[in-house]
């Protein structure tokens, strides 16, 4: 039934074409373009689809937001998206109606004019900077085939089209997303490098359409007739479905392992021709072009409500002037001057509250929001180039790239953290494994690993990599005839920032996870022993033969089990040979192993393993015919463990002597084996022996690289390879093993099903290559196998036994901190074979839910296996992260972590980076089902409570809730996140010290960040540097992404990017407090000279009748806010240091005091506000007591008030700063020179410049007499003494932490100036009387 319904789906029922036309399509309509892609050449003759290639995009890219023409309207539409610029042009334009008319038209407009054009002037830079960066890449030359010229010819990026054919050559970027039609691999293999792309610097594979006609011929665009049909443009960069259609009607199927994407660069092959299917825009690499990330600030909404109050503010002082000038207007019955009693007194005032809408307008700061993205651009550039955060060995530094939410880094309250990568390394190192329920504890390697450990920490400055003298992308390409260069090339943004990331973030290597640490591992001298032990039997049915059957399959599995791609620096790709014949019985294996003559020798104890890993390791192999290790002679323990009656099946019969002899001689190599243990001198001169044999095989396999796309595959094929189970070619068909005794095999490979976070396993099918059987070897998560082993009913105690030990193997290297893998095997007959297959090819040709359906084949296939054994994988912690989680603790930030680990791991890990203490009381929570999680919860918030309660009753200051630590699993965190318990959750939750959630899944990471952030309204910030931590990235306040071993997707995905987890206090604790004080200072003052100022011209209309009239210049009134007083607090928002960053890194309790301080709580606002309302009382009310009486004039009488007003409000940010530098002392003189220059100029030049008042020789006058400075002096030290006052009173009262921390360091500093005093005293004192001793002519004064 399954071979029918896929001949239905792969006959194609039209029948066969002409050779010489496309493929009809019918459906080839705008309706069937919605639904699917049809993608045929571009010279097609058939007009019906030539038009619908037309449909889709070029390849030119454009990602400028403006044109010439469109820019002014466009940025003016995008700019009154902002409610404060709205509410200015609607004052402009109501200052042009007469009757509210307040001072001239022309003049309303300056600060929208000017505010509105800085911001396009900044819009235009950057989107001008875009356009250079879009030439240049529209501008790149490709060769592109002709139909006309019938070659390839010349062309630029942006002509190419979707259905071109496109050839391309080592080192060349790729143009567009392309379908794979022809590569100069006779496998029909590319390699890739997607640094460009996702910043992964290994090679990838990809593979020529299967079952392509001209596979592995010279391909020619004039004899491609297919058509392809394929998904719809999407930014998933992993998949891809269709067919391909030829014209005999047969389909192909196709998928994610055929497209070459665009902005990825080929490495390692001479030539590849591809068909574009996916142009300009309509690429992966475009679609995920998101740019820069925008988010908005907590501090920017709380600046929202502080509007609005200024709005309310604005309300009241319009509406008490309006009421004042109705009765105003009202109480004249017959009035000695001019007054319009034509207009009643209600509408009078209702004119004059417009009128008093536009005199107050700089109520609302309008420059505030300017200054904001000012001073932030200008922490961001303090913040990239902080030395203390660049990592020297990748030459890379922080990376801003969320240009507005600076100041939440001082506000985060919980941190989540991925532990691989994150907390740890991410540099795998195999460190001991368990086969057949053994454990080999590989002793000698971990002492290796200290002293590398130790190696690295002297070495690590030196290894720094030069970019200035190298392109990274150019040492990617190992191959020498690949002489075509490369140009550095980023799609995914503009952004010159991360170009350099991305850059240097690829290092001069080997390849990539190859490091000392995970090539050089050393055996296990155990494990040796029985390898070589065994390689000299028969076969038997003993257990030592099943377990040799166990090891070599172990390691086979290590060494195939992967998507390595090898390669070396003097070959590019390592072409496999063709495969050699399966060898089917038993007696063919036994003539092959006839060719060797094995001498059975024994491995030296660990006490006596000296010298470097290469000489260790020349000690316990060799290599050619004087023997080796090789692979299981007894056939039927390879092929199938399911029970003794198939082996006895499968090979001949032994005769009863020849299985004594066997017996006697098993019994013989045991004795052997225990001599050698305790006299192990007499090995030693065979193993030196054997060492000269290797020394030259070690120089050539060394220069094997291994492309691991994760650390953790890198370092189980270098652990297989030092067994000499080495992996040393790939093509998509085959894989080339060098196995120790037999030499290099080709094993054809099947099908690989690759890792999925449902699954946690990847698997390859591959046919034996002694066997010819197909076999699945599978490796993945503990957990996962675990449950998928079975255990056959004729030997359950015996793999009962296995599966008991490897689990107690897999705990016990859980709690020391190690990852942990396990490796199954299954044999498949024939049949099965065929009949899954069918179904496979099913999926695999699926357009619709091919995802799922390969799940489900997967998923059929990866069952009752066989368990081989379990692996240990050091990970190593980053530097400094134990002293990191310990300063974020103390800055009472929440640290959880969340990993896909097991609990034993991930509890280790945190008991190492100081997570958990030894004090600490573990709450674990690993459910079975829903009903259990709910009476779990209850209970452990019952204990937890009681812990509380108990606290205070012993009356300490510190709760106890601080010394427990929630640790849930996967499944339960499951149930956890339901509505059902979520509440349980959070409340237990709030009350532990720190929360370790295992198992977790990517999806499950965002939901535990995106829970926490909604329900309990904290800052959240989500950190890690995997593709599988971009989600809980991207939901968090702050996302940060580490640079590490996995790439650059949680980078590209993040706000921040570090390169090393330490670097999260600096940013924090330091950056972080400084950003967030700095701003909310720089709100408070620029609401403070705001409300200041305003409330002088509402004074004055108690004296004018609410009338709207002011007693200045408007041109002064315009510009007081806007110029003369915005440049101090850009300083202050940029350079004030409340505390110096020493002081902040050694006390992380000040990051919180930070938040609770008075920038923070709502009634800091009023308390601004009053104090505004104060100092204005005192800035009018002092020249209008000195002025009374007299016969000044309005004008007159405003000059003082301004020049009091300007010293003022410069004084009180001097007051407020923390720090005063020669830019501070510049700034603040600059700022009263430029309004004394200007009313000195307007005083002198201008005659009508400002009607009806005139301006003209006010201010020069006034500065000429004694009472103007009397006046400003006095009103200003009365205005700002009682601000001093009360703060001094404060702070000697309730000293702040911050205060007493500033404290602490001046003492310290004194008494340390003054012990350095006494000691120079003393010491000059001794120093002198010695000589006055020598030399008695010495004056006495002088001794």
């Amino acid at each position: 039934m399954i071979g029918d319904k896929l001949t239905n789906i792969i006959c194609w029922k039209s029948g066969l074409m002409n050779s010489t036309e496309q493929p009809s399509c019918p459906h080839a309509t705008k309706e069937h373009h919605q639904k699917k892609r049809t993608v045929v050449p571009s010279f097609t003759e058939n007009e019906e689809l030539k038009e619908l290639l037309q449909l889709y995009k070029s390849n030119k890219i454009r990602t400028t937001k403006y044109s010439f023409l469109s820019f002014l309207p466009k940025n003016i539409f995008e700019q009154l998206h902002r409610i404060a610029n709205v509410y200015f042009i609607f004052l402009a334009a109501l200052n042009f109606v007469p009757v509210v008319e307040a001072f001239q038209p022309e003049i309303a407009l300056v600060p929208i004019v000017l505010v509105l054009s800085l911001t396009a002037l900044k819009d235009i830079c950057e989107d001008y900077r875009r356009f250079k960066t879009d030439h240049l890449i529209n501008g790149l030359l490709c060769r592109v085939y002709s139909s006309t010229q019938k070659s390839y010819i010349d062309q630029c990026w942006k002509n190419v089209r979707v259905g071109d054919f496109v050839h391309l050559s080592c080192n060349e970027i790729i143009p567009a997303d392309m379908l794979l039609l022809y590569s100069s691999d006779p496998r029909g293999v590319c390699y890739i490098e997607t640094a460009n792309l996702d910043g992964e610097t290994n090679l990838k594979q990809r593979q020529v359409v299967s079952d392509f006609p001209l596979q592995g011929e010279e391909f020619t665009p004039e004899s491609f007739h297919s058509r392809i049909e394929c998904e719809n443009p999407n930014n998933d960069l992993s998949r891809f479905r269709g067919y391909m259609e030829h014209s005999n009607g047969v389909r192909v199927g196709l998928h994610s392992g055929n497209l070459l994407l665009r902005s990825c660069t080929i490495r390692n092959t001479e030539t590849v021709v591809g068909i574009v299917v996916y142009a300009g825009h309509e690429t992966k690499a475009m679609m995920n072009n998101s740019g820069p990330r925008y988010k908005r600030s907590k501090l920017e909404k709380h600046l929202n409500t502080d509007i609005l109050w200024c709005v309310v503010l604005l309300f009241i002082m319009c509406l008490t002037a309006a009421i004042g000038h109705g009765f105003w207007m009202n109480s004249f019955e017959e009035s000695i001057f001019q007054v319009d009693t034509e207009t009643s007194p209600a509408l009078a005032g209702f004119y004059i509250f417009w009128t008093m809408v536009i005199v107050l307008q700089v109520l609302i700061p309008i420059s505030l929001y300017v200054s904001i993205e000012i001073v932030k651009l200008g922490q961001i550039y303090f913040i990239h180039n902080d030395l203390s955060m660049y990592n020297e060995q990748l030459d890379s530094r922080i990376q801003c790239r969320a240009l507005n939410i600076t100041e939440d880094l001082g506000q985060i309250q919980y941190l989540f953290s991925d532990k691989t990568g994150t907390l740890t390394e991410n540099k795998m190192v195999f460190r001991c494994c368990s086969i057949f329920g053994v454990e080999y504890p590989h002793e000698e390697n971990a002492r290796r690993l200290e002293v590398y450990e130790s190696e690295n920490s002297e070495t690590a400055v030196r290894s720094v990599t030069l970019r200035s003298g190298y392109s990274g992308k150019s040492l990617s390409c190992r191959s020498l005839s690949c002489n075509r260069s490369s140009v550095s090339l980023h799609t995914l943004t503009a952004e010159p920032m991360e170009e350099d990331q991305l850059s240097g973030h690829v290092q001069l290597r080997t390849g990539a996870f190859c490091s000392r640490m995970a090539k050089e591992v050393v055996p296990d001298p155990a494990l040796v022993k029985k390898l070589n032990w065994l390689t000299n039997h028969s076969s038997s049915e003993t257990p030592s033969s099943m377990e040799l059957t166990y090891i070599t399959d172990f390691f086979l599995a290590l060494a195939i089990c992967n998507s390595v791609v090898v390669s070396s620096p003097n070959q590019p790709r390592h072409v496999i040979p063709e495969e050699r014949t399966p060898l089917k019985s038993l007696e063919e294996i036994k003539l092959m192993f006839q060719r060797f003559s094995f001498s059975p020798f024994s491995a030296l104890s660990p006490s006596q393993i000296k010298g470097s890993p290469h000489s260790f390791k020349s000690r316990l192999f060799i290599r050619g015919k004087r023997g080796s290790l090789t692979l299981s002679t007894p056939v039927s323990n390879t092929t199938d463990m399911s029970g003794s009656s198939q082996e006895n099946d499968s090979k001949p019969d032994l005769s009863a002597r020849e299985e004594e002899e066997q017996d006697v001689e098993d019994q013989e190599t045991e004795d052997d084996l225990r001599d050698t243990q305790t006299n192990p001198d007499e090995t030693r001169q065979s193993m030196q022996d054997l060492t000269r044999q290797v020394e030259c095989v070690e120089e050539i396999t060394d220069e094997l690289v291994y492309e691991a796309e994760s650390p953790d595959e890198a370092a189980l094929v270098h652990a297989a390879r030092a067994y000499r189970c080495t992996l040393r070619g790939r093509s998509a068909e085959s894989l080339l093993v060098d196995l120790p005794g037999i030499g290099s095999l080709a094993i054809q490979l099947l099908h690989i099903l690759p890792f999925d976070s449902n699954r946690k396993r990847m698997s390859v099918v591959v046919r034996h290559p002694l066997t010819g059987q197909v076999v699945v070897f599978t490796k993945g998560a503990d957990s996962v196998i675990m449950d998928l082993a079975e255990s056959p009913t004729d030997q359950t105690e015996v793999y009962n036994h296995i599966k008991e030990k490897t689990q107690k193997h897999l705990d016990a290297y859980a709690r020391e901190g190690l990852r942990t893998l396990c490796i199954a095997k299954k044999v498949l007959k024939e049949d099965e074979y065929d009949l899954w297959l069918k179904a496979h090819m099913l999926a695999e040709s699926s357009i619709e839910n091919r995802e799922e359906l390969l799940l489900e084949s997967a998923q059929r296939l990866e069952t009752n296996l066989t368990l081989l054994g379990s692996t240990g994988i050091v990970d190593r912690l980053q530097e400094e992260v134990p002293e990191t989680v310990a300063a974020l603790q103390r800055a009472r930030i929440k640290v959880w972590v969340l990993t896909g680990d097991k609990q034993e791991t991930a509890i280790n890990i945190a008991y190492a980076c100081k997570l958990l203490c030894a004090s600490d009381k573990l709450l674990t929570a690993n459910c079975g089902s829903k009903d259990a999680c709910a009476a779990l919860f209850e209970d452990l918030i019952l204990e937890v409570q009681g812990g509380e309660s108990l606290t205070d009753l012993t009356g300490n200051g510190e709760s106890m809730s601080s010394s427990f630590i929630l640790v849930i699993d996967g499944r339960t965190l499951g149930w956890a996140l339901e509505d059902e318990l979520r509440s349980n959750f959070l409340e237990l939750s709030q009350r532990c010290k720190a929360v370790i959630c295992c198992r977790s899944t990517p999806l499950q990471k965002s939901q535990v960040v995106q829970l926490i952030r909604d329900h309990l309204g904290v800052m959240t910030l989500a950190v890690g540097d995997g593709a599988n931590d971009v989600s809980m990235i991207q939901v968090a306040d702050v996302g940060v992404g580490i640079s590490g071993q996995e790439g650059m997707q949680a980078v590209m995905s993040s706000d921040f990017a570090i390169s090393r987890f330490k670097h999260l206090s600096k940013l924090l604790l330091v950056h972080g407090h400084w950003c967030y004080s700095r701003l909310a200072n720089m709100i408070q003052y620029f609401i403070y000279k705001n409300v200041m100022y305003v409330n002088l011209l509402f004074w004055y209309q108690f004296f004018c009748g609410f009338s709207g009239s002011v007693m200045t210049n408007s041109w002064v009134l315009i510009l007081f806010n806007l110029i003369f007083t915005s440049a101090p607090p850009l300083i202050y928002g940029i350079l004030d240091q409340d505390l110096p960053a020493v002081t902040l890194m050694e006390l992380p309790e000040l990051y919180q005091d930070a938040q609770t301080s008075k920038t923070c709580v709502p009634y800091m606002f009023w308390i601004t506000v009053l104090d505004a309302f104060y100092q204005s009382l005192v800035c009018f009310f002092v020249p209008y007591f000195a002025y009374a009486g007299s016969d000044v004039g309005v004008l007159s009488f405003g000059s003082p008030i301004n020049a009091s007003a300007l010293f003022i409000i410069l004084l009180h940010q001097v007051i407020e700063s923390n720090t005063l530098t020669w830019i501070h002392v510049v700034v603040l003189v600059l700022s009263c020179a430029s309004y004394f220059g200007f009313v000195l100029l307007l005083s002198g030049f201008c005659v009508t410049c400002s009607p009806p008042v005139n301006p003209l020789g006010i201010e020069l006058l006034q500065m000429s007499h004694s009472l103007f400075y009397i006046i400003c002096v006095l009103t200003t030290v009365t205005a700002l003494l009682p601000r001093l006052f009360f703060q001094a009173l404060h702070n000697t009262l309730h000293p702040s932490t911050v205060l007493k921390s500033a404290h602490m360091d001046t003492v310290d500093s004194e008494n340390y100036r003054r012990r350095m005093q006494r000691w120079n005293m003393t010491h000059s004192k001794t120093n002198r009387l010695s000589a006055g001793a020598d030399n008695p002519g010495l004056e006495p004064s002088l001794a």
